[in-house]
Order: C-alpha cells, then structure tokens, then sequence
C-alpha cells in the first residue's frame, strides 16, 4: 500500500470514529450496512434506494416554493411526476441536481452520498443526468459526433482534448444509436432532426456518459404520436438499468410507461400510487385534473 493510501485510510477511518462518537452514520444518521465497504463517490444501493429526500424546504422571497417535500425511488425504477404547474417539481429537479440549495431537509443519493455537499457539476459526475425540456445539441455537428463529443467530456477536459475511440466506445455508441432510434441517422447533422429526435439525441448524450439517475422534464413535450410512442419504448427500456424520474403532463404517455406516480402541490406530495389511484384521488382531481 503506497504512503497516499494510508494517509487517505486514516484519514476516513478519523472520520469515522469522530461521526461515531456523536452517535452519527456517513448515511445521514441512518443505519448502514454491515460487511459492506463503501468506496469513496460509488453510489451505495444497500438500503434499497437511490435517491432519499427528506424534509426538504425552499423558499424565495417568501414563497414556499418547496414545502416539506419528501420521496424516494428504487435502484431502477421508472418514476413519473405530475402536477399543476407551480407545484415545485422543477424546483424539486433543481435541488437534486445542486442548482438550487435547500433551506433544510436531506437529500441523498443512495444511502452515503450527501448531494447538498456537493456542486453541480460533481453531482454531474456522481451519475445524475437532467434533461430539460428544451433540447440542447450541438446542431452543427453530426449525430455520431456529438455522441462522442458526450462521451470524450465525461472523461474530463485534459482526457478530452487528446480524445480517440477505441474500438470498444465506438461498438458501445453503435448500440446507443440503436437504442435511441437514430442509427440510420449517424451522420446527419443535428440540426436537420426533427424535434422528437433531438430529444432522443440529448438522452443518448446523457446515456453515453453512464447515468445511474436520469431526471427527464416533460421529455414528449411537442412531439409526434409516434415520436411520443417511440420515446415510451425508449423509456421501458432503460428502465431496470437506470434509474428515471420523469416529469410529464401527458396522461397517455404516463399510463403507458409508468408503475408509481407522485403528484406534487404547493411543494409537496400529494397523492401516490398507480395511475388509476391518483387519478381516483379526490385531491388531485380538485387541484390538478379537474372534474
């Protein structure tokens, strides 16, 4: 074991120790796993969650933009999202992502990585990807390029600027393109998509730098039916081998790709279950869709 090792050994197990003695965990307080190792930055999957918000609130200039928030989602699970607008599921998407600090509250990902200690960009790197609504490509450069472009800069700006494909990445981004329906597509500029598969290149940008998160904002918005169908399929796909968090206000699109639906108001759960549950849910039909 080189001195650096050891250094950084004794240092973790200080640490250790002195959260010990206050009656602490490096899991925020809960309980961890036993004969289990936990590598510095490795999301740890033994509680059965990969993202835990608890108590979260937020306020600007007084508003309670997020009111007591608290959820969780399972290591490869398909979540959707809805709500009326105002309701904080941006705001929600924002803190997870380190935009945006809570006033108070926890928010983890998985059971020791603590994302309010972290930036934005490290969150980045720690396996989250956001889409937003509007998609971002670079429309000057082909399909297959700005895959590789993605997949280069999640190696780092120095690996980047000397970045070549080996013969494994350019199979893997062969398959990407399978998978996000753009293969026949490879060499076509960007900004000649249509809108549906732009949307479907920005997932594939984010996929191809390994997300263990994805957070999705109104990923159909402004597509086709079949682009919403095709991206439905995308979805179930990925579902299993990522974790998703969809944000949607299309109802066909939900009740074809979801399981377990949260609704937010005012900054906070309001109804959770199936489809036909909240949909039956007295509240969310008051505050949401309507009689």
């Amino acid at each position: 074991m080189t001195p650096d090792l050891m250094a950084a050994g004794a240092e973790r197990f200080a640490k250790v120790q002195a959260l010990d003695a206050q009656g602490k965990t490096e899991s925020g307080g809960r309980e961890a796993g036993f004969s289990r190792l936990v590598v510095d930055g490795e999301v740890d999957l033994a509680h059965g969650r990969i993202l835990y918000l608890d108590d979260v609130h937020v306020s600007f200039d007084g508003f309670k933009a997020i009111n007591g928030l608290s959820l969780d989602i399972a290591p490869g699970e398909l979540r959707c999202i809805i709500g009326p607008n105002g309701a904080g599921k941006t705001t929600m998407m924002d803190i997870i992502t380190g935009k945006t600090r809570p006033d108070r509250g926890e928010v983890f990902f998985g059971s020791t990585i603590d994302l309010l200690r972290h930036t934005e960009p490290e969150i980045a790197t720690l396996g989250i990807g956001r889409k937003f609504q509007k998609p971002t490509v670079f429309e000057q450069l082909s399909v297959f390029e700005n895959l590789e472009l993605a997949l280069a800069t999640h190696k780092g700006v120095r690996q980047s600027m000397a970045f070549a494909l080996t013969g494994e990445q350019k199979d893997r981004l062969a398959a990407l393109l399978v998978t996000i329906h753009l293969l026949p597509h490879a060499a076509q500029t960007a900004g000649t998509l249509s809108h549906g598969q732009k949307q479907w290149l920005e997932i594939g940008m984010l996929l191809a730098q390994d997300p263990k998160l994805l957070l999705l904002d109104e990923p159909v918005a402004g597509m086709t039916d079949e682009e919403t169908e095709r991206t439905a399929e995308l979805f179930l796909t990925l579902k299993g081998q990522h974790s998703l968090m969809v944000v949607e206000h299309d109802m066909g699109f939900i009740r074809t790709i979801s399981e377990k639906v949260t609704v937010l108001c005012d900054g906070a759960v309001l109804a959770e279950g199936t489809l036909d549950e909240v949909q039956a849910d007295e509240r969310v039909i008051e505050v949401y869709l309507g009689r």
